[in-house]
């Protein structure tokens, strides 16, 4: 890199079950919350920021570019441009990624990056043999015109189209990609369940330990404003025999993956300073953490949907002649325990490495002592557009608190895509 990119701090709102607090918010409401509470926690001068690139993945057709309504709402100035990107699990790990390269081509020193997604206010559209008559409806004249328009209506033109989160291509849902996954792999339904009891109890534990209240930014809703202070996902008490009692939810016959060990859909926002090294020393902030390097990664979207942070971990390890043994913090997005398990494997495996990775011998084994060890998505939650930028604040955090040099983060989205990168804890 030609310039030193510095991650100053990052925040995020408390990530809320979908259908919970935040029903009544449009996202750039979320995204709001987030921004103002990044200016607020970091005492940066609103003026000072140069760009905005903020992460959304279920959009409003009235905020198409959310992050800007998120950002002017929150006390940015409206000179200062801001453009929302769409990369599925991956959106706001791109927002950062774009908001460095910005401040690496010269366009910006100070950038505020991140993301939301509020499902409960997820957009629901008629089918497109409705939308074919609304659309030719523009055209009619007079109250008879429109009777008869009127009268040509069905009932079935009447039903709404379900959204669902399923691929285009190959018209499955993530679960049943994580069912084949799994199946291939052999993950087991005792090691996915023993992984998401897990998740839960590190992060009922990080809250215990003060941690994660430190990326917490409280939010305050009408009409009694008592402060939303903590994500309602976290189940301290989830034990592996606890859920082991559940249904499959995708393969009713032989599959694996329910509802305790696949993340559910939430609602939040994330926001991260960064900037250049020589900025944050004239503003006199003390930055958290370096970025020294990241890729994005595609693959087979029949076979390998999810494995795309295998792809990318060992590509950004090998073109920094890096080893997960220099990880001192892993941050893993926890899509389905399934998924994070089967990664693990191919991390692991010689013949993955040799057939899949262009590598001699396998990328490494996975210490999970190193691991996501303040809980993660499954716990948490999964805020489609926020969540990158989570676990990018949770590595500076754990970085700084740990005393380690180096943290990996990385993350699986649909599209068969892949991310990771790596910070480094700032001195």
């Amino acid at each position: 890199m030609s310039k030193k990119v510095v991650i100053i701090d990052g925040v995020r709102t408390p990530f809320l079950k979908s259908g919970g607090a935040y029903m009544d918010l449009m996202s750039y409401q979320l995204g709001q919350f987030a921004i103002k509470g990044l200016l607020d926690k970091t005492g940066l001068d609103p003026a000072e920021v140069d760009y905005v690139v903020y992460g959304n993945v279920i959009s409003n057709i009235k905020t198409e570019n959310v992050g800007r309504e998120a950002a002017i709402m929150a006390g940015v100035p409206n000179t200062t441009p801001v453009h929302t990107v769409k990369q599925a699990c991956i959106s706001a790990n791109q927002a950062i990624a774009s908001g460095v390269e910005k401040i690496m081509a010269g366009q910006a020193e100070v950038v505020i990056a991140g993301g939301v997604d509020n499902t409960s206010d997820t957009p629901i559209g008629f089918r497109k043999e409705m939308r074919k008559k609304l659309f030719n409806a523009q055209k009619l004249k007079g109250a008879v015109d429109t009777a008869k328009f009127v009268a040509s209506l069905e009932i079935k033109d009447l039903m709404p189209e379900r959204p669902a989160v399923a691929e285009f291509i190959t018209g499955r849902t993530m679960g049943k990609d994580c069912e084949i996954l799994t199946q291939t792999y052999k993950v087991t339904r005792e090691e996915q369940d023993d992984f998401a009891a897990r998740s839960h109890q590190l992060a009922a534990k990080a809250y215990e330990d003060g941690h994660l209240q430190d990326e917490i930014v409280p939010v305050m809703l009408k009409p009694d404003f008592v402060p939303i202070e903590k994500d309602n996902g976290v189940r301290g008490d989830t034990t592996a025999e606890k859920i082991s009692h559940l249904k499959p939810a995708f393969d009713k016959n032989v599959g694996t993956i329910t509802a305790a060990n696949a993340s559910f859909l939430t609602d939040g926002a994330s926001a991260i300073l960064i900037m250049t090294e020589d900025k944050a020393k004239e503003l006199g902030l003390k930055p958290k953490a370096t970025i020294v390097d990241w890729t994005f990664t595609g693959s087979d979207l029949y076979d390998e949907l999810l494995l795309g942070p295998t792809y990318a971990i060992s590509k950004v390890l090998k073109k920094n002649n890096l080893s997960l043994d220099d990880m001192d913090v892993i941050e893993f997005h926890e899509a389905f325990a399934g998924q994070i398990l089967a990664n693990v494997k191919c991390l692991a495996s010689d013949e993955f490495a040799k057939k899949n990775l262009g590598r001699d011998k396998a990328v490494g084994k996975i210490n999970f002592d190193k691991l996501n060890t303040w809980g993660g998505s499954l716990s948490i939650g999964q805020s489609f557009g926020a969540t990158g930028a989570r676990i990018v604040t949770t590595a500076a955090n754990r970085l700084r608190e740990e005393k380690g040099k180096y943290a990996l983060i990385a993350a699986c989205a649909a599209g068969a895509h892949g991310h990771a990168m790596i910070i480094e804890r700032y001195n």
